[in-house]
């Protein structure tokens, strides 16, 4: 994690197809990348854009250093003189990105990469392994954090995730998913976000006594005091524990601003209700109930369902690895190369199933929001020298499907571009907002969906559309290649 030269972290045949540019293309022909993904994470209605930063970070420091160098000499696959021009290797394009903590959906450019051929090429392995784990997170935090209905989540996963980099970047995509802390105190530092936490059975159990462990805790940790009472008996012994605790403190005029207790086994619904009348009867209305025990936003769901009386979720391997849904699936397929008068000429991937076939051409994303409510209507693919005028009747139609077909009224609706620059001619030209500002920033990027699109099961899909010009393009692309 120390190095920030991430250069070969990429695969193999990113070198070799760079070789055999080298060898047999003009190196410094222009092309465009698209990185996109086709299918929401967990089955959902949308996903949530994270890593650019890093991106960006990976981007700054690209270069081969001499041991590099070494190294691909070593594999006895590149020549002298490739090896030669990477001595001198830097990225010199332009990259367009939709902003982290933005909402987005499948088919739609996530990251637009407009530069030589051979530095577009290098880039790929890297972009998407930052862009989708990153974005897989936070994504699976949305979700998770709607379950919980405005109760704080604490992401608390990084000993389960599958090492320091998915456990500390996870943790940043979490914060920006709408998570209120996490547990990694790296991530703590590096990203400048929340830290919180409480103990472990380990605690109680050093102790004689459960109690006796309590009140060491207490004494120390006073405005920060949650109990995890369930290591011998929830309620005969934890938390009438916990309440002993909590009235000396109170008896001693201690200011209990932040205190409660923690299950982590057993019924949570039944137990936390038990509780809730536990700690009521003895005065602490405000006591903060919380629970952990491999959660995720289902068993959250399900749990407000039966009335739990939880209102703080720690929630760590489900989260931290997206178990149900481990990967993103984001790909980066080849758009447009420009011609000797600079004009870009749309290239497609064809594909036995449809939704593989690719969108061509230099492309921009217009969001499209109901004027009246502010949610989001659709989002519209079109090639970025189309313009519109929000006065005007606009068509909408499905590009899988053409029939289906939607005319806003101008007037009624609104656009805007959700795609920024990030680079230009190798120059980094944005900066990454903090942390905290980003997630600031997605809750009202949530806000935009409609109930239906959030619900966990069953979603309603946002339509990404093609515009007709792209649309055409692309059925005159088919039929060409239909030809050959």
């Amino acid at each position: 994690m120390d190095r920030q030269n991430l250069t070969l972290l990429t695969d193999l045949y990113e070198l070799t197809m760079m070789q055999g540019y080298f060898k047999n293309k003009d190196r410094n022909e222009t092309v465009i990348f698209d990185a996109f993904y086709r299918n929401n994470p967990c089955d959902g209605g949308f996903a949530i854009c994270a890593g650019l930063e890093q991106v960006i970070q990976y981007i700054k420091e690209l270069r081969f250093e001499e041991e590099d160098i070494a190294y691909l000499a070593s594999l006895g696959i590149f020549e002298q003189d490739f090896l030669d021009y990477l001595r001198d290797f830097h990225f010199s394009g332009d990259i367009y990105a939709i902003p982290e903590g933005t909402v987005m959906f499948p088919r739609e450019p996530m990251v637009k990469v407009i530069a030589p051929i051979m530095e577009a090429q290098l880039v790929e392995t890297a972009i998407l392994n930052i862009i989708n784990h990153q974005s897989l997170i936070a994504t699976k935090a949305a979700r998770v954090c709607f379950a919980a209905r405005g109760d704080g989540i604490m992401e608390f996963g990084l000993r389960r995730a599958q090492g320091p980099d998915a456990g500390t970047y996870g943790a940043r995509a979490a914060m920006i998913g709408g998570c209120i802390a996490t547990s990694n105190v790296l991530a703590g530092q590096l990203f400048d976000v929340p830290v919180k936490g409480t103990h472990a059975h380990s605690w109680i159990m050093s102790f004689p006594d459960e109690y006796t462990a309590f009140k060491s805790y207490a004494d120390m940790y006073p405005s920060a005091c949650i109990l995890l009472v369930d290591t011998y008996d929830t309620l005969k012994s934890g938390v009438p524990n916990a309440i002993k605790v909590f009235t000396e403190m109170r008896e001693a005029g201690i200011p209990l601003t932040f205190y409660g207790i923690r299950l982590d086994s057993g019924d949570l619904a039944y137990l936390s209700k038990k509780a809730r009348k536990m700690l009521d009867a003895a005065g602490f209305t405000d006591a903060v109930i919380s629970a952990s025990n491999d959660l995720d936003e289902n068993l959250i769901d399900s749990l407000k369902v039966q009335g739990a009386t939880i209102t703080s979720w720690g929630v760590g391997t489900n989260l931290i690895t997206s178990k149900d849904n481990p990967s993103f699936g984001g790909v980066y397929k080849l758009a447009a190369i420009q011609d000797k008068n600079g004009n870009f000429i749309p290239k497609i991937k064809l594909s036995e199933n449809s939704e593989k076939v690719t969108n061509p051409g230099n492309k921009v994303i217009y969001r499209i929001y109901e004027k009246e409510s502010g949610k989001i209507k659709a989002d519209l693919i079109c090639l970025a020298d189309e313009v519109y005028n929000e006065a005007d009747d606009l068509l909408l139609f499905d590009p899988l499907e053409p029939w289906k077909k939607t005319k806003l009224k101008g007037g009624t609706y609104t656009m805007r571009p959700i795609m920024e620059q990030i680079f230009k001619s190798g120059e980094c030209v944005y900066t990454s907002p903090k942390v905290m500002d980003i997630r600031a920033y997605c809750q009202k990027e949530l806000d935009t969906l409609w109930d239906e699109t959030r619900r966990l099961v069953n979603p309603h899909k946002v339509y990404v559309d093609l515009s007709k010009k792209l649309y055409d393009v692309k059925l005159e692309l088919l039929d060409q290649m239909g030809e050959k």
